[in-house]
């Protein structure tokens, strides 16, 4: 019997974990380049006496839907949307190349064009774009960054790096929420990678898609908690009978 309820209890805590990535994803359906989580059950054989059709179910991540989210028209210079495969290469808080395909930017106090979050935007040899002081910046198809000082003829301050891994190349999210390689390592600088001034990349999350999941996930919970009910049931009519002989 309680090979029974450790069994159920898997399956339970396999559709929580289900639902806690689908409301991950519906809680990101207005941000700017988010990726929708994949999630997955697997069935692991149990191992040890019994029979060897006895399995566990868990809950694994597959990775990250990679279809591009809609293009929302804003106006802004500074806003940008990669185009095909490219990503942006920003600093993370832990000073290792990260990419995001978020592309709203602004200019710190400190002149370095930065993200939605704070982070330095890095240029194609890898290091923070710096804006000179009262310029006003602009962003070209190809991601050069050029700045306009009232009076004075517009400069090139340096070109964003565009990366765009290779098709092998899967890249994984962390806990930040940024994007690396699976080893760490930076991908290189892609010279024919081309972005959209003026407009961000929205969300890639299916609402509809991510709340019957949701529905789905917590009717699977519930049938997984009527199987414990049942087991804790037949468990006291059993004691019931051996109490009887």
């Amino acid at each position: 019997m309680d090979r029974f309820i450790y069994t159920a209890m898997t399956g339970a805590n396999a559709a929580i974990q289900r639902q806690s990535v689908l409301a991950t994803n519906l809680a990101n359906v207005s941000t700017p380049g988010f990726r929708s989580e994949l999630s997955t059950f697997r069935s692991v054989p149990l191992e040890g006496e019994g029979a060897s059709t006895r399995v566990f179910a868990l809950e694994t991540t597959a990775g990250y839907t990679d279809t591009p989210g809609p293009a929302q028209s804003t106006g802004n210079p500074l806003d940008a949307m990669a185009k095909g495969g490219a990503w942006f290469a920003v600093q993370g808080l832990d000073g290792v190349e990260a990419y995001t395909r978020a592309g709203a930017m602004n200019v710190s106090t400190e002149g370095v064009l930065v993200n939605a979050q704070g982070l330095p935007m890095l240029d194609d040899s890898g290091a923070p774009l710096n804006i000179p002081a009262n310029a006003k910046p602009s962003i070209g198809t190809d991601g050069t960054v050029t700045a306009k000082v009232a009076g004075q003829a517009a400069a090139v301050v340096g070109r964003l790096k565009l990366a765009t891994p290779e098709p092998e190349q899967r890249l994984s999210r962390g806990e930040d929420g940024l994007f690396r390689l699976a080893d760490g390592t930076p991908m290189p600088a892609d010279a024919t990678a081309r972005m959209e001034s003026g407009v961000l990349e929205g969300s890639n999350v299916n609402a509809v898609e991510a709340m019957v999941g949701m529905i789905q996930a917590a009717r699977q919970f519930e049938m997984q908690m009527k199987l414990l009910q049942n087991a804790e049931a037949n468990d006291k009519t059993a004691a019931h009978l051996l109490g009887l002989s």
